[in-house]
């Protein structure tokens, strides 16, 4: 993780980090539909792009399987911003998956490491892949409270990382 050498600007990081997790906290839903609109946004962007790809020419097999790369990151995307509630379930599902590997893998991290900051990272591992593990067993029943709930906490993590990891400048 890198931190900012200047112990001025990451107390100002980690506030702001502390900040938007609590308001990701107390409005988890607003974060979610937020969150899920974004996504949305990045899949009809990323569409476009290829669409473009396609239009910039190239041989008629690449330009076939850009296209319909193309029609799935558009079709995707634009299902989620008509319906970002009923993609928020899904976007749960995911989530609890990518939260109960980035765990494991935060573990194995800790485990293979000996840093000041491994029991950070150790404890960072445990609560990521119990959350992960949680969502999982309760989906769809969490779907509209959950991800907004995770992301606050997640970044609440990021910000006790960010307080107790070493500076680069401590840095051998």
């Amino acid at each position: 993780m890198f931190t900012p050498a200047s112990p001025r600007l990451r107390w100002i990081t980690a506030l702001l980090l502390f900040a938007a997790a609590g308001l990701a906290i107390v409005l988890p839903f607003v974060s979610a539909t937020l969150l899920t609109i974004a996504l949305g946004s990045v899949a009809v962007v990323a569409g476009l792009s290829q669409l473009l790809r396609v239009l910039a020419g190239g041989e008629l097999r690449s330009r076939l399987f850009r296209g319909l790369s193309a029609l799935l990151y558009l079709a995707g995307g634009l299902w989620v911003l008509i319906d970002p509630i009923d993609s928020e379930v899904s976007l749960t599902l995911f989530a609890g998956l990518l939260l109960t590997f980035e765990g494991v893998m935060e573990l194995a991290v800790a485990a293979s490491g000996s840093g000041p900051a491994r029991g950070a990272v150790l404890l960072d591992g445990i609560v990521t892949a119990v959350l992960g593990g949680l969502l999982i067993a309760e989906w769809p029943s969490d779907s509209i409270w959950a991800v907004g709930t995770l992301l606050g906490i997640t970044l609440g993590m990021s910000a006790l990382n960010l307080l107790t990891a070493p500076r680069a400048s401590d840095s051998p």
